[in-house]
């Protein structure tokens, strides 16, 4: 499957799925779904927001294409993100460049998410779920055809910001060699919410660029990827900081082997980030310059044996981080200087796993998946220093000298442990019972970030809420007991009727949350508030209920076919010690309503998205409510030829004006404006055009 032909495959997490195409064991929770329409999410170059149409799921703003994912009210790095099976630290102290922000969506050909009770084969050093996100596979031409090539290029346009976002792709291939091309170029300015009124500092300009280059025989595949991505800019509304600049590169090789025992796969990668931080706007003027360097290298060996009842899989994993993160000096201010800041100093994050998983058919009725993964994580940090030891930097100079006298490294042995069990007493239902105990090791901000100043703990902060944070070396891994039920009911064919209803529970020992420090007054206004926190463990809960929907309406020859469906998500989460209080970041109930027409050459989606008041907010973080409202988005798509199609789409066509709850606070409108801190506006009213061509 091509990405210009506008088909995406999305292979769900909702529990109890059922595999339409064969036979074959499927380990639960895990379906392929092609949808000829894959509108029912706006228009964007973010890829985060691909997924915005499954219940439970939902993405924290950030950027224009640097979305935090959110799962079942786990977000960001409790989520283990991969792409092209390569693993991705985000490399900056507000998270500007998350996974998720390395690949264009016009670059995505399958993308897949795994919520709650992950099999250990698909990732660990995560507690909430896996995304994994694959590009083109390579195409290779059929025996006796000749040299096959091939290709495509799109336009998408959107008008609450003033975006354009292109791709284009190329390939050419014997039966037994591939070479293939990928490239997605994304500018937009600052949009505008309901009112009419700019957003300001929401502006991005991205370019991804990737080759694939594959060789087959006997079985055997061999892939090289390379790639580059270029940001110039992209601004943070909800950040104190924008992302002046961001290079990345990476290569990812990938073997598999098909042999009389069974299959190996082999994948070998790195992936290196260079990043900058400061302010590039007159919308919101600064200086202060802050500038990362990350690097990822890893490996994976992973084996898929038959057993007489199904698969016994085993693989071993590696994966390293390097972190520097520095901050040089402003010259002729008395705070940022005379020295060079350096927050992460030879930061270093690795992890060696083991895992074993056998997946069984134990007879007509019943599938289990039952799996082992074990992690030793080994973390360090080299000496730091503030920028200077005058009054205005004596916290950070106190802070630097008492992180500096401390041992910084750290080693945390995590298990991980997964069962899964799907029975299907029919052809027309199915129930999957899932238990999972999974570990998440703190990251390098959480653990060796170590400023004391007010500006210095302002700056690391991926959550979007005006808020400082400080790091805690001594900080215990996150340990989440997950159990999850999930009926299926459904009609028989892929256009038939089903109803998924999916409750789950996670009780987390040592949750990484925040304790209250102090006070400030962010811009120094007096009207608005900040805390000052540091990160600290606490025992916490997660609790809600997923629930979606299809109904076949009418079809007729004349008018086509109808189609209603639907989702709908309940979220809570809150501290259990004795300090309770709401967790941060939690999705208020939510459902997507939606009516889908095909007729002919024509598909169309009328939806309308509802989100209750958010009045259940993070005390601590000094979280914002929101109010309760209601989208109404418009899609259409038409097959021009079979090259060519054309889609249109109006996204909150009755132009609301709102705030996300996941929105977080606008802090360049403070700063601009002044005033008391309010939630981050959202979109107003969007008329979007695409163009897919096909060659």
């Amino acid at each position: 499957m091509n990405h210009s032909s506008l088909l995406i495959s999305i292979a769900l997490a909702l529990p109890a799925c059922v595999h339409a195409a064969t036979g074959d064991i499927v380990m639960p929770e895990q379906k392929v779904i092609v949808s000829a329409l894959a509108s029912s999410y706006p228009a964007s170059s973010d890829t985060a927001q691909m997924l915005n149409n499954l219940p439970g799921y939902s993405v924290a703003a950030g950027g224009g294409v640097s979305g935090l994912p959110v799962v079942n009210g786990f977000a960001d790095d409790r989520l283990k993100i991969r792409i092209d099976g390569m693993e991705i630290t985000s490399a900056c102290a507000n998270h500007m460049n998350a996974p998720l922000s390395y690949m264009a969506p016009a670059q995505v050909q399958r993308i897949r998410l795994i919520a709650g009770v992950t099999p250990v084969s698909a990732g660990g050093d995560s507690i909430g779920g896996t995304i994994e996100v694959h590009s083109d596979a390579p195409v290779f031409a059929a025996p006796g055809a000749g040299l096959l090539t091939q290709g495509g290029a799109g336009l998408l346009g959107r008008s609450v910001n003033n975006s354009v976002a292109t791709n284009v792709n190329a390939s050419a291939a014997s039966e037994t060699l591939s070479i293939g091309y990928s490239g997605a170029y994304a500018r937009s300015r600052s949009y505008e919410d309901g009112h009419g009124d700019k957003v300001l500092g929401s502006m991005v300009e991205s370019i991804n660029q990737s080759i694939v280059l594959a060789a087959r025989g006997d079985g055997q595949q061999l892939t090289l990827r390379a790639g580059i991505q270029h940001i110039p800019y992209q601004g943070f509304p909800n950040q104190y900081m924008d992302m002046t600049d961001n290079h990345g590169q990476f290569a990812n090789l990938a073997y598999q082997g098909s042999f009389g025992w069974g299959i190996l796969d082999a994948r070998l990668y790195w992936q290196q980030t260079d990043h900058e931080m400061g302010f590039f706007s007159s919308e919101r003027p600064g200086t202060m310059p802050m500038i990362t360097h990350g690097k990822n290298t890893g490996y994976v060996l992973a084996a898929s044996v038959p057993t007489g009842v199904g698969e016994l899989r085993l693989g071993h994993e590696f994966h390293a981080f390097r972190l520097d993160d520095y901050w040089p000096a402003v010259p002729g201010s008395m705070m940022m200087g005379p020295r060079t800041y350096l927050n992460i100093n030879g930061g270093k994050r690795d992890r060696a796993v083991l895992f074993g998983e056998l997946e069984s058919r134990l007879d007509a009725l019943w599938t289990s998946v039952l799996g082992l993964r074990g992690e030793s994580v080994r973390m360090d940090a080299g000496q730091v220093q503030a920028y200077g030891s005058g009054m205005m930097n004596m916290a950070d100079a106190m802070a630097a000298m008492a992180f500096n006298a401390r041992s910084r490294r750290q080693r945390d042995t995590n298990i991980d442990a997964t069962a899964l069990a799907r029975f299907t007493p029919d052809a027309a239902s199915s129930y999957e019972f899932a238990l999972a105990r999974k570990v998440r090791s703190p990251n390098l901000y959480e653990r060796y970030s170590w400023g004391r100043g007010t500006m210095a703990m302002t700056m690391t902060n991926w959550f979007g809420d005006g808020n400082g944070y400080v790091g805690n070396i001594d900080l215990k891994p996150e340990t989440a007991y997950t159990v999850a039920f999930t009926a299926h009911w459904h009609g028989l064919g892929d256009d038939g009727w089903f109803v998924r209803v999916n409750p789950y529970f996670s009780r987390v020992s040592d949750y990484i949350d925040a304790d209250a420090l102090s006070t400030f007054n962010p811009y120094m206004q007096m009207g608005a508030k900040g805390n000052l926190l540091r990160f600290a463990n606490h025992d916490a809960t997660l609790y809600g209920l997923n629930l979606s929907w299809q109904a076949p309406l009418a079809a007729s020859p004349r008018w086509g076919k109808f189609t209603a469906t639907g989702n709908a998500a309940w979220t809570r989460g809150k501290r259990s010690d004795s300090d309770g209080g709401d967790l941060y970041r939690m999705m208020p109930f939510n459902a997507l309503l939606g009516i889908e027409h095909a007729i002919g050459a024509w598909s169309n989606r009328l939806e309308a998205k509802l989100v209750a008041r958010k009045d259940k907010t993070d005390t601590r973080r000094l979280e914002p409510e929101t109010g309760g409202h209601a989208i109404v988005n418009l899609r259409s798509q038409v097959a021009l030829n079979r090259l060519a199609s054309m889609s249109f789409g109006i996204s909150n066509a009755f132009n609301r004006a709102y705030a996300d709850p996941l929105g977080g606070v606008y802090l360049s409108g403070l700063q601009a404006n002044g005033g008391a801190l309010q939630p981050l506006p959202a979109e107003g009213r969007s008329f979007d055009l695409g163009l897919q061509l096909k060659f």
